[in-house]
């Protein structure tokens, strides 16, 4: 009877979390004096699971990227940009290594590789923007263009420099490890130039401002952003983003520069006589001879210079070039404008007479790869009004209908002006 009395006053076990008693739970789990139920311990590992996968290194996230050599990622530029043999080389090999650092699996013999962002240079059309659509098309990791032509300094009416980070996070899948590896291109950085090569005490907002707000994102920092882009607000809510692993590609015309590199190279005699090197500078493009120096008297500051240690030129193109470009590329002009024909059941058949015209007058406009698509859209838009409701199986293009196109167009009309 006493042992009866004793066990039936021993206090029931109950979950040292929760509280609910044993025969409220499916199981209690005993340890000593303490005891958790089942609910509790599905809980504590929902949470474990979280704790790990925020704290895991993103090498673990993220799975080891496949190396796609520089001469494999040249020979794919190869098939869609003609020329600039230089700058495909320099992408190819600055992407190469980003893989390999983002590969590195650990610095135990205290080597760190760091990244080498880099610069283009080239005149309008000679194809910066669309050397990075096209590497963008191989690449493995996210890949964003930005305009830092609507950048302003923060505070004022336009966008913050952190928004350039916003496409490349929205190109991830909102996936931040991921956006971390990404490459992010820089257009126009030209445009944000010094206004004054003196320092003023008013603000320049829109250049010099802009600048000094790009160089720690470059260099590698923690941004926060808002993931939808626009500005900042107390209430909104900010996704951190750490820079030290996006590599950054900057282009930009750099209209002027040329006379710069030109003065430095002593080709513009003052006086009676020169006494300068009579070697034909003028005959390749100044471009290719720009320095830092150059880039500095243009109106970029030192310490952003300093983060785009390549600088890479991309060669004004030459009659040949353009022919190439018109012709031979796998989305050349002439090729898109027989698939939109083929599209209507027509063979689109271009002489070379033609064909010589068009680069002819492409020349003309010194606008590059852009003058010949413009060129090339004057002269075909007749046709392509046309043709739809008056199907024929095969059409020539040849040199008197390119010659009365182009005559009767604004071109022509300008010209004859």
């Amino acid at each position: 009877m006493k042992d009866h009395l004793t066990v039936s006053l021993m206090p029931q076990p109950v979950c040292s979390f929760c509280g609910r008693a044993k025969k409220d739970t499916d199981l209690l789990v005993s340890g000593g004096e303490a005891h958790i139920c089942d609910v509790c311990i599905e809980q504590a590992h929902h949470i474990l699971q979280k704790e790990t996968n925020t704290k895991k290194p993103a090498s673990a996230e993220t799975p080891t990227l496949t190396l796609i050599k520089p001469v494999e990622m040249k020979e794919f530029l190869d098939q869609y940009v003609v020329g600039q043999e230089e700058a495909k080389r320099v992408l190819s090999v600055a992407v190469y290594n980003h893989y390999k650092r983002l590969n590195q699996q650990d610095d135990q013999d205290g080597v760190l590789i760091e990244k080498s962002n880099i610069l283009l240079v080239g005149e309008t059309g000679t194809g910066k923007t669309y050397l990075a659509k096209t590497i963008a098309k191989i690449l493995q990791v996210p890949f964003a263009i930005a305009d830092a032509t609507v950048l302003t300094e923060a505070g004022y009416v336009g966008e913050d420099v952190e928004n350039v980070l916003t496409a490349l996070l929205q190109a991830a899948d909102y996936e931040v490890a991921l956006a971390e590896r990404g490459i992010v291109y820089i257009d126009e950085i030209d445009k944000i130039s010094r206004r004054s090569d003196n320092p003023s005490i008013t603000r320049d907002v829109g250049g010099e401002g802009v600048q000094q707000a790009l160089l720690k994102m470059l260099e590698g920092s923690i941004v926060n952003i808002p993931p939808q882009g626009g500005r900042k607000h107390p209430e909104q809510k900010l996704v951190s983003i750490r820079t030290d692993n996006i590599l950054f590609i900057c282009g930009g015309s750099f209209d002027g520069i040329q006379r710069i590199i030109s003065n430095r190279l002593q080709q513009k005699t003052v006086g009676f006589q020169s006494n300068f090197d009579e070697t034909p500078h003028e005959v390749i493009s100044p471009l290719q001879y720009i320095t830092p120096q150059d880039l500095k008297a243009f109106g970029l500051i030192p310490e952003l210079i300093g983060r785009l240690p390549l600088i890479t030129a991309l060669q004004p193109l030459d009659r040949q070039t353009i022919y190439r470009i018109l012709t031979e590329p796998k989305n050349a002009l002439t090729k898109q404008y027989q698939k939109l024909m083929h599209m209507e059941g027509t063979e689109l058949v271009f002489t070379e007479d033609a064909l010589n015209y068009i680069v002819d007058k492409t020349l003309q406009t010194k606008l590059g790869a852009r003058g010949l698509r413009a060129v090339c859209e004057t002269l075909m838009t007749d046709l392509m009004f046309d043709l739809p409701s008056n199907p024929k199986p095969k059409v020539f293009i040849d040199l008197p209908y390119i010659k009365e196109k182009y005559e009767t167009s604004k071109f022509g009309k300008l010209k004859a002006a």
